[in-house]
């Protein structure tokens, strides 16, 4: 036994490059294990860590501040703004594209109508305009917000770096490819690697899912009607089974993503896969699929792991096709809208 869990820490010793990604001027072909630092250092001419130091020194302070506001009434809120985050980084990179407001915007797809938090990014932006006007864009909010989210919930801290402009475009259409939970685990690497991640980042983003909640009609399919056979999904645990149906009679009502500790941030999330207790398809997948089963065990027996190696992907997440330059993007005042120009 002792053996076999060995070599699972030596596969994801070998996986935690968020590692496989080549950043520029490294030689193709090299492999090298990144740190926190070294995955943002390719953006460190765009991005900075010190960017509002002499702009709006507040900003980070402002944003911690309302959302322990927002958290005292909500603590759901935690996982909504992780998840909003990655719809926005999810489809033009960064931009708070997701943000936007208008016909045939991102956040009037189908797949969004379930996202959450957006007013919570609203105030926070009309909080930091009154002390930075025009200084500090709603993707770098968006961006902080997440992670200051993590950490309230007993999630890692990582540092954010800061400089994103707000995209212009936002697209309905383009939404449709954010993944929801059904996907097959090819689907899955292919849509990450697009991004620029990698197959690590894929198995710890998805460890997200260690809080928060889904509506029960995203896998009512899966517990009712799996394939159109009348049945239930097979790779379902009879006990878990029993209870999601009994939870889920309505498709408008919400069922918690990780059955065993839903308000805490840890790796138990992981540890329920093996017992056939993961909620969507693709959290069962994850387990599954031989590209992905090593690291979900290795990270079910390491906890400590997946806190480090989350901080790490998130940061990845975080610099996805930003938009930094002159001609790239604005300063948008309200969230919801671009600017009048």
């Amino acid at each position: 036994m002792s053996s076999s869990i060995s070599l699972l820490f030596l596969v994801l010793g070998l996986h935690l490059i968020s590692a496989l990604a080549v950043l520029p001027g490294e030689a193709n072909g090299v492999l090298k294990i990144h740190t926190l630092s070294e995955t943002t250092s390719a953006f460190e001419d765009c991005l900075s860590f010190s960017y509002y130091q002499q702009k709006c020194p507040d900003a980070e302070a402002i944003i911690n501040r309302k959302l322990k506001e927002w958290f005292q009434k909500d603590y759901t809120l935690a996982a909504s703004l992780i998840r909003l985050h990655f719809h926005d980084c999810a489809v033009r990179g960064c931009d708070g594209s997701v943000l936007l407001d208008h016909e045939g915007s991102e956040r009037r797809a189908g797949v969004s109508k379930t996202l959450r938090g957006i007013e919570v990014i609203d105030d926070i932006k009309a909080e930091i305009e009154k002390k930075c006007p025009q200084t500090v864009s709603c993707a770098d909010i968006l961006t902080a917000a997440a992670r200051d989210a993590t950490v309230l919930v007993g999630g890692p801290y990582w540092p954010v770096s800061y400089g994103r402009k707000d995209g212009l475009v936002s697209l309905a259409k383009e939404a449709e490819s954010v993944p929801m939970g059904h996907e097959d685990m090819t689907t899955m690497i292919e849509f990450f690697q697009s991004k620029g991640l990698n197959v690590v980042d894929l198995a710890i983003l998805s460890g997200a899912h260690t809080i928060g909640r889904a509506s029960c009609g995203s896998i009512q399919e899966r517990v009712f009607n799996y394939s159109g056979t009348g049945k239930a999904d097979p790779s379902i645990d009879g006990k878990y089974l029993n209870f999601l149906k009994r939870k889920c009679r309505w498709a408008s009502d919400l069922v918690e993503l990780d059955a065993t500790t839903p308000r805490t941030f840890d790796a138990v999330y992981y540890a329920n896969l093996p017992k056939k207790m993961g909620l969507l398809s693709s959290d069962e997948k994850l387990y599954s699929d031989p590209r992905t089963a090593p690291l979900v065990s290795a990270l079910a027996y390491q906890p400590s792991l997946f806190l480090y190696q989350f901080g790490v992907s998130m940061a990845k997440l975080g610099n996805v096709q930003v938009l930094t330059g002159p001609q790239e993007g604005e300063i948008r005042t309200k969230c919801n809208f671009v600017n009048s120009h």
